[in-house]
């Protein structure tokens, strides 16, 4: 679509993964461009467990459902945790360092992307896991893990991953998502 950045317009979550190691200065590149996502009030409630040894890459991988086994590949898998009074608690449930850590994890995923590697978001991994193996407080919250790694050989997916990686994008037309001036849901 004209007009907007080329990072967003293309980039995929996809699942075909090298396990080439990432740059250290590329990897710190990426976390810095996640640390310049917005906040309430500048909060920056985000924090981010950075994992590229092997051992405690394991450690990581330990905790991925098994649908994410492609996951295994990645040379870095970043862990995106807060808690809720590192940010706004407001009416209605609004939970602003949840907020907060999505805007950081798209910034992170474009960079990736710009760097020419995958970013790839996942909810699919036991939480508890990942705060025993890494000694991270109960009151925080693992929100998500990110696999990074440039992109790889399709032949270890499953048919269905690699179905979707060849898949054309599909997005839900905006008039389901938007609504211009009053409600139209």
């Amino acid at each position: 679509m004209e007009g907007l950045l080329k990072e967003i317009e293309i980039r995929r979550a996809k699942r075909a993964l090298s396990e080439e190691k990432i740059p250290q200065e590329v990897v710190k590149r990426i976390m810095t461009a996640a640390t310049y996502a917005p906040s309430c009030f500048n909060n920056q409630p985000w924090r981010f467990l950075v994992v590229t040894e092997d051992d405690k890459l394991e450690d990581m991988r330990a905790a991925l459902s098994g649908g994410n086994y492609w996951a295994k590949k990645a040379p870095v898998i970043v862990a995106v945790i807060t808690k809720p009074d590192l940010d706004a608690e407001l009416s209605d449930r609004r939970a602003y360092a949840v907020l907060g850590c999505g805007l950081a994890m798209e910034n992170l995923m474009l960079q990736a992307f710009k760097e020419g590697a995958i970013g790839h978001a996942m909810a699919g991994f036991d939480p508890f896991v990942v705060k025993e193996k890494f000694s991270i407080p109960e009151e925080f919250i693992v929100i998500a893990l990110i696999a990074i790694g440039y992109p790889g050989e399709e032949s270890h997916l499953s048919e269905k991953h690699i179905e979707m990686e060849q898949s054309p994008r599909d997005r839900k037309p905006e008039s389901e998502v938007i609504s211009y001036n009053a409600w139209g849901f």
